[in-house]
């Protein structure tokens, strides 16, 4: 029998609430990857939690160590190109957390070094393995509603007071739409693929806010409306999904778990990671009501299919190609708010054709 391949090093850069909630277990909780060293400048707050594991205080050291196969990007946004365009010119495999960019030009700039350098390039759309969205996609793909004619995408929160922290402040890469939006868009083209036309409104409405604390996009397709949502005053009431079409109706009302747990202390994979008790219901529009149990979430499925194509070459379901089509998004949406108009995604032919088809994300860089 062949040996196992060895683990692949990975050097994550940035311990604050990305780092620390998500990357690091999700990382550790994966045996083909070995989780080597950090970059912070809180050396004790990453030792408290990972007692013995090397922690760097510059994040350029990090994405060019010697030691490390893989670096993950967790740092504010301003810094995920430069620091990219460094761990990839250094023959480096990468994952940036979202957004992938500040804008599209940067995208397409490490897009085609990562082609050059023939490294891997993923951007964390760890939404991708949520309970809640595996278990609409599902249904849809079941037929449990028909065609889809309508479909409304909730990610909020209630956080009335505006914190201090680089995320709601007012520089480059911060407020909401840079935040959630990704995951809500990443998520609408995995179901539907492009749109034809964005439309945005982004607005302030917490004293004090510094940058967009809400946002609502309406994304234009052939017989379909996808309505995507993003808030930080919504204490509850406000369903996840809600899905219209020609034979019923579906609503998930509550989110995925995983962060929760992950907030909570849970291990990825522990008893009980992941499983959704928020059943789905489906109303037949002749007043009937099933209800049906939620998949189960495991965002440990990023990292493990990225580490698959790493090790063996097979294809990572969350490739560059589709995060730039995301960030086209982002950006459209910005400009449609900013001027008032309808926009189109300013992506050229061959990035509209990326993915094979909505939903696979089956696509590569090496």
């Amino acid at each position: 029998m062949a040996n196992a391949p060895a683990p692949i090093r990975v050097g994550l850069i940035g311990y604050g609430y990305a780092g620390k909630t998500f990357h690091a277990p999700l990382i550790r909780a994966v045996p083909a990857l070995d989780l080597r060293v950090v970059g912070s400048r809180d050396p004790a707050k990453v030792r408290a939690d990972l007692p013995g594991l090397a922690v760097m205080a510059d994040p350029a050291a990090v994405a060019a160590s010697d030691g490390v196969d893989l670096v993950v990007i967790a740092s504010p946004n301003d810094t995920h190109a430069p620091l990219a365009r460094i761990a990839l010119e250094a023959g480096k495999h990468v994952v940036i957390d979202k957004p992938f960019t500040l804008d599209l030009a940067e995208a397409r700039g490490l897009v085609a070094l990562a082609r050059r350098h023939g490294g891997k390039l993923s951007v964390f759309h760890n939404r991708r393995w949520d309970s809640d969205y595996l278990s609409v996609r599902k249904a849809i793909a079941d037929g449990l509603v028909g065609k889809v004619q309508h479909f409304e995408s909730h990610f909020d929160r209630f956080r009335p007071q505006v914190r201090d922290r680089w995320r709601e402040g007012a520089g480059p890469g911060s407020g909401i739409w840079y935040d959630l939006g990704p995951h809500l868009v990443d998520q609408a083209f995995q179901l539907f693929g492009l749109p034809d036309l964005v439309s945005a409104n982004l607005a302030r409405l917490r004293p004090g806010a510094l940058s967009d604390d809400w946002a609502h996009v309406v994304l234009d397709y052939p017989d379909l409306r996808v309505v995507l949502n993003a808030s930080m005053l919504v204490a509850g009431g406000s369903p996840r999904f809600v899905v219209h079409g020609e034979a019923g109706s579906l609503v998930k009302e509550h989110p995925d778990v995983q962060e929760q747990q992950l907030l909570a202390g849970m291990a990825p994979g522990a008893p009980g990671w992941g499983q959704d008790p928020d059943r789905i219901a489906i109303h037949d529009g002749r007043g009937g009501v099933k209800r049906l149990p939620a998949l189960a979430g495991d965002q440990r499925g990023f990292y493990q299919d990225l580490a698959q194509g790493i090790a063996h070459g097979g294809v990572d379901q969350t490739p560059a190609l589709d995060a730039l089509q995301v960030m086209a998004c982002i950006e459209a949406a910005l400009i449609s708010a900013r001027t008032g108009t309808v926009v189109a995604l300013p992506l050229a032919p061959e990035e509209r054709h990326a993915s094979q088809f909505a939903g696979d994300g089956a696509i590569s860089l090496s």
